[in-house]
């Protein structure tokens, strides 16, 4: 960088010229970039980065908040408290901005109306479940893992169902969603395929976006 900056200073060669535009332009984008990141992005991510920010709509804290507070995510015999963010938002930074895009669609069907009744909220719980089972299922479960992780659980000390289930789940590669569906929120009913336009036994199909469920 401080040869960048002494060259930049020095007096212009022929034929140079261009290439300092370029540096300084160069220069200027890096430096805008970390004013963005510090004067905008970061402030803006943390803020929105909460249980706080999550269930400040009343179709949240109505629902979901209310069976999160009755799973082991919320109280527990360590006193470990696991947030919406812990589990919704991943820590990968391109993985994060991503979560952050789609979930500005739940505070648009929360202001068109589409969720904004309990009986509203359920009749599209499944598919707002699905679109969350999806995304961890793609990303290995990553949210899961921040705290979980095969390689430091003391299988000895779980009880004998657990136990085996795991052993299984390491070695057929399974990630932590695929069982633990409904653990923190109520599992939704699935909708029969006439219900949900569907042809003979196929799967309702995962719809993108949605809140968690």
């Amino acid at each position: 960088m401080r040869k960048l900056l002494d060259a930049l200073r020095s007096a212009p060669k022929p034929g140079r010229t261009l290439g300092r535009l370029l540096g300084l332009g160069a220069l200027g984008a890096v430096l805008a970039g970390v004013a963005l990141y510090a004067v905008a992005y970061y402030p803006l991510m943390e803020a929105t980065n909460t249980t706080e920010f999550c269930i400040s709509c009343h179709t949240m804290h109505d629902n979901v908040y209310q069976e999160y507070k009755k799973s082991a995510h919320y109280t527990n015999a360590s006193g470990v408290r696991a947030g919406c963010p812990d589990c919704h938002v991943p820590q990968q930074f391109g993985r994060k901005l991503f979560a952050k895009v789609r979930a500005a669609k739940d505070v648009w069907h929360e202001m068109l109306g589409t969720i904004d009744t309990p009986e509203k909220f359920e009749a599209r719980r499944w598919q707002m479940a699905s679109a969350v089972w999806g995304m961890m299922e793609r990303t290995d479960s990553s949210t899961c893992r921040s705290c979980h992780a095969f390689d430091s659980m003391a299988l000895d000390l779980q009880d004998r169902i657990a136990r085996r289930k795991h052993q299984s789940a390491v070695e057929d590669g399974k990630t932590c969603i695929e069982c633990h569906k409904g653990l923190v929120h109520k599992y939704p009913e699935a909708p029969t395929p006439a219900a949900a336009g569907l042809r003979g036994s196929d799967p309702p199909a995962v719809v993108s976006g949605g809140v968690p469920g």
